[in-house]
């Protein structure tokens, strides 16, 4: 089993009447209640978490791309993961990822990915989602009816650029270059593994089965709302010839650990309220364009996640935004809860239960202050990860996880001599 340590870095202060004030979180959000300087506070406060989180011995440290919005404060991943490569030693650096549709022509992706993984020595998770349509149609101004299509151009592009040991000429119907040769090359040789992060299309399961991808349900409901999804994520790999390796398949969950329920619920429940009832406050009009999500998925009557999460009906007429003033995320396996065993004892049943062998870890949400994050985290660290990280390990091998990760071999820089002329 491999735990990974993932941030949303969401805004932390929108304000109690955001719902009733505001139309959506994302795309048309009032660019004023931005805050510069608390933007500065929140992006160092993140990046020294998601550090704490890599000492503290989770298996790797996830960003992720998301645009115009409140939800995430990552426009680009990459910068991020970039500090994080320099920064710690051991986890490795997963972006999840880079929306690669949006690059014309994708070389910069290919580049800035090799880049992390020379400088990480090895540690780079590779990522690439489809992307949101907030972001991609909205924020991006992209075709939805093109996006899927412009997508697996892209990633073709990136893994050939990686892997080719010339400089060629790509001919796509998107992206045209008569000469391709991204410098400098991934440590990772032929290329980083990929992890295809997803909310339920069938297309993108048929792709992580013939190209040997990894595949990551994201979901906003947790466990209890997501095992449909990945009982037919098995059930077409079955159909398609594949092996059922829990490791093929990850899945994302929000967890808060304390030393009892009661006290878990005490400490969780004002940040999960916060994350679904404003960083979650999404315009149903933005959330599914005619094209964004296919026929097959919408015949298999496989919902966006950011459909069901706005309210809108897939493939059928918009609603109002949801309301979760009264949802019960703790009960509905939304936020898994309690004592260290309690949690152990639910992650290792879900894990088995969805056949997954990496948990993606929302250990911050909404607006969770530094100390309790590092209190959930380090708990987390501490005594629920040794009873689960054997699962699955026995019996099966990880294809998908960086192979060796390299230890960096850096000299530290000597103290600076005094100058004489």
């Amino acid at each position: 089993m491999r735990s990974l340590w993932f941030h949303l870095m969401p805004y932390q202060d929108l304000q109690d009447n955001f719902k009733d004030e505001h139309k959506s979180v994302w795309v048309s959000i009032d660019r004023a209640l931005f805050d510069s300087q608390r933007g500065h506070e929140l992006y160092n406060e993140y990046m020294d978490e998601l550090e704490f989180a890599a000492a503290q011995g989770f298996d790797a440290i996830c960003v992720n791309e998301h645009h115009a919005n409140a939800y995430g404060m990552m426009p680009s991943p990459n910068l991020i993961a970039a500090t994080l490569a320099r920064r710690t030693s051991d986890a490795a650096i997963c972006v999840m990822g880079n929306s690669v549709a949006l690059y014309n022509p994708p070389t910069r992706v290919a580049e800035e990915m090799a880049m992390i993984d020379c400088i990480s020595g090895g540690r780079l998770i590779a990522g690439f989602p489809v992307g949101t349509a907030m972001d991609t149609c909205y924020a991006y101004g992209q075709n939805p009816g093109l996006l899927r299509p412009r997508y697996y151009e892209a990633i073709d592009f990136i893994t050939r650029a990686w892997e080719s040991d010339q400089p060629f000429a790509f001919n796509g119907r998107f992206n045209q270059q008569r000469y391709v040769n991204a410098w400098p090359r991934p440590m990772q040789q032929p290329r980083p593994p990929i992890w295809i992060p997803g909310s339920g299309s069938i297309e993108t399961w048929d792709m992580c089965a013939e190209k040997d991808y990894l595949y990551a349900y994201l979901s906003y409901f947790g466990w209890q709302a997501s095992a449909g999804v990945m009982k037919g994520f098995w059930n077409r790999m079955k159909e398609l010839g594949q092996e059922p390796n829990p490791f093929h398949a990850g899945f994302l969950q929000f967890v808060g650990v304390a030393e009892t329920r009661a006290e878990a619920e005490k400490l969780y429940a004002p940040h999960a309220d916060y994350f679904y009832n404003r960083s979650l406050h999404l315009d149903p009009a933005f959330s599914s364009p005619p094209g964004y999500t296919t026929e097959d998925s919408i015949r298999a009557r496989m919902g966006s996640q950011v459909a069901a999460a706005s309210g809108a009906a897939s493939g059928g007429p918009q609603t109002v935004s949801r309301d979760y003033s009264k949802t019960r995320f703790f009960d509905e396996g939304h936020v898994i809860i309690g004592s260290p065993d309690e949690v152990a004892d639910k992650l290792r049943e879900v894990a088995i239960q969805l056949n997954v062998g990496n948990i993606l870890l929302l250990l911050h949400f909404g607006d969770m202050p530094r100390d309790l994050t590092e209190y959930n985290t380090s708990l987390f660290a501490k005594k629920v990860m040794p009873q689960i990280k054997g699962l699955f390990e026995d019996k099966w091998e990880h294809k998908w996880w960086p192979k060796p990760i390299a230890q960096a071999k850096r000299q530290q820089p000597a103290p600076v001599a005094a100058f004489t002329s």
